[in-house]
């Protein structure tokens, strides 16, 4: 057995383990960062730290508290909160307290929030704010087993006149419980943890799914243990890291990340606020950070945007620049395959020089300025953006995954990365191709089964443990896997043809730096269209340079004529790219982008096809009513 197989295999019963002996290992080491708004309201926000010490005591505090309000071991406590540093520390509170956690989207209606905590049998509820509160207050009916909700907001923890007594605390009373609690029973908290078994349950993440309810994904604490050992193996982190989390925690994606931190104890800096990662990167100047594709191809559609409003030259100087990443990017990669060296012939290297000064630089420091790499998943990343930001100097790691998987399955191995594949498996994960081309994964991560309905469990789960996970692939000779398409996304049209919309898809939002999402359409059909929903900011300031644009609103400029043919030149470019029956022979462009509110993006910013198809059913009926096709 080889020394990485065994450490994997001699892991801890729970990560509740693995955090009491990080905090034993080093507890004046620095852990978490967290942003306070500065106390003037006005400015860049003041970022604090604890170290692993000072995390521990909230820790202990949160999981005696709820000790303390009679939860049990296994019993759910819920978290409904954006990205934020006392998410993580109570996730670690109700684990160590022997409960599981149910993770809740903030963004999740009320009507979805009371299905998942019903469902769940959540017997508390921590939710950030009165928003949250609000949710569960106008369900109370429905929840009869919810006896607590606590607040992180201490400001917003104010009960109402019909709420029962105690149910409202704030989550600072909850730890000043924990507090009386710890001061009567000091083992408490210990001895919870050292009872904890590998097959308890740690964590319930209902998927988002694009069709019907959501199910809940039941992850024991063996999942997160051996997590957290398989990515530290990896080698892709280390203790000097600093990383920076941003995605939703309610995500098995966000959720994996801070399995891995613990193992290896470096620094996370810790933020949900979209909106506030470009303000954030130069101050925060971290090493590693995980995010989704459409994160990239913003920041690629807005350099581009940038360039574009700089005048004629600065654009083809960038185009120029972009050009030179990509090709620089996919031979230093296949060089690096064959020779293991990450060369370029010497014409390439100059003129890489140059692009560097001019642009690659400038990108880079955007970032921080120290960023080794950077992690891709829940979604196809496009191959040509891959290799722009590879050749900038910015390596994107794609990985694979599922909430089933407990997120990390496969993820590239560092200089060996190839774009357009997520890499190999992790260690301890086996893979193989079923005959219809489906990916089959079996290991230690892989859930226990789909909450309360042991039907859908045994659909996609075999009894000798193997996963089917819905998604198509194919693995070269030497592991590395690529994901071609949903298998249930796959589309066939009349005259029989399979077409992968993804890889379609993908394609057109490497040569249109406009779109924002693209919906390729035509299963039953006898060609296939596209919904086009495009990227306001982008375009507004392309609409700056129209005459007969200037000034006018996002809804006209979306609409006029001028919008719809430079996006059918966009589409004449895929179109070149494309085999004759995968060609978009007609399209509409959405009058607004997709959203998470409009319940068309899941909270990881996946496409929901289905309501999609239904909300401009109207656009698409029209595409299919006959008149003229593209050639």
């Amino acid at each position: 057995m080889s020394d990485t197989q065994s450490l994997i295999e001699d892991r801890p019963p729970s990560v509740a383990s693995l955090f009491l002996e990080r905090v034993a290992a080093t507890p004046e080491a620095e852990a978490y960062r967290y942003p306070v708004p500065a106390s003037s309201g006005e400015g860049p926000d003041e970022w604090r730290s604890y170290t692993w010490g000072e995390a521990a005591k909230r820790v202990f505090e949160t999981a005696a508290g709820l000790m303390a309000l009679g939860v049990r071991p296994e019993e759910r406590v819920a978290v409904a909160s954006s990205t934020r540093v006392d998410w993580i520390l109570c996730d670690f509170g109700v684990l160590c307290s022997g409960a599981a956690t149910t993770t809740v989207y903030p963004s999740t209606n009320t009507e979805e929030t009371a299905y998942i905590l019903a469902d769940s049998e959540s017997r508390v509820l921590i939710a950030e704010d009165a928003v949250q509160l609000d949710k569960a207050r106008e369900a109370r009916g429905e929840l009869p087993g919810l006896a607590h909700v606590v607040v992180m907001e201490e400001a917003d923890a104010v009960a109402a006149p019909d709420d029962p007594e105690g149910w409202v605390l704030s989550l600072t009373e909850l730890r000043r419980r924990g507090a009386a609690h710890l001061a009567e029973h000091p083992e408490s908290v210990t001895d919870a943890v050292g009872a904890l078994r590998a097959d308890q349950l740690a964590t319930l993440i209902y998927t988002s799914g694009t069709t019907g309810r959501p199910k809940g994904v039941r992850l024991p604490h063996d999942c997160w243990s051996y997590m957290a050992k398989a990515i530290a193996q990896t080698g892709l982190i280390a203790e000097e890291d600093v990383q920076y989390l941003w995605l939703p925690l309610a995500h098995v994606f966000g959720k994996v990340l801070t399995a891995g931190q613990v193992e290896v104890g470096h620094v996370t800096a810790v933020d949900g606020r979209i909106d506030k990662i470009i303000e954030n990167l130069p101050l925060v100047r971290p090493t590693y950070m995980a995010a989704v594709p459409r994160i990239f191809e913003k920041v690629y559609n807005g350099v581009a945007a940038k360039a574009r409003a700089g005048g004629a030259a600065k654009y083809k100087i960038f185009l120029w620049a972009a050009g030179v990443a990509r090709e620089y990017g996919k031979v230093t990669q296949d060089n690096f395959r064959r020779t293991g060296t990450a060369s370029a012939p010497a014409g390439l290297k100059a003129k890489h020089a140059v692009a560097d000064r001019l642009v690659y630089a400038k990108l880079r420091e955007a970032f921080g300025g120290r960023l080794r790499a950077c992690i891709s998943g829940s979604a196809a990343l496009a191959p040509d953006i891959g290799y722009f930001f590879s050749g900038a100097g910015i390596h994107i790691l794609e990985g694979y995954g599922l909430t089933e998987s407990s997120a990390a399955s496969f993820v590239n191995p560092g200089e060996a990365y190839r774009t357009g594949t997520v890499g190999k498996p992790l260690p301890g994960t086996e893979v193989r191709i079923a005959d219809d081309g489906e990916i089959m994964l079996r290991g230690p991560g892989i859930m226990q089964g789909y909450h309360g309905l042991p039907e859908k469990t045994a659909e996609v789960l075999e009894e000798d443990g193997w996963f089917h996970t819905g998604d198509i692939g194919e693995l070269s000779p030497d592991g590395y896997l690529r994901i071609t398409d949903r298998k249930k996304d796959l589309i066939k049209t009349s005259s029989g043809k399979y077409i992968a919309p993804a890889e379609v898809e993908g394609q057109f939002k490497a040569v249109c730096p406009y779109v924002s999402n693209i919906l390729v359409l035509g299963a039953d059909r006898s060609y296939c269209t596209a919904l086009i929903a495009l990227d306001e900011i982008s375009l507004t300031e392309w609409s700056k340079e129209q005459e007969a644009l200037k000034g006018r609103p996002y809804a006209e400029i979306v609409a006029s004529e001028q919008v719809r043919e430079l996006i059918d030149g966009h589409v004449d470019q895929l179109n070149e790219k494309l085999q004759r029956w995968q060609t978009i022979k007609k399209f509409r462009v959405l009058p607004r982008d997709l959203d998470v509110e409009h319940g068309e993006l899941t909270p990881s910013l996946k496409v929901k096809r289905p309501v999609v198809e239904r909300e401009f059913g109207h656009l698409i009926e029209e595409m299919y009513e006959g008149g003229r096709e593209r050639a």
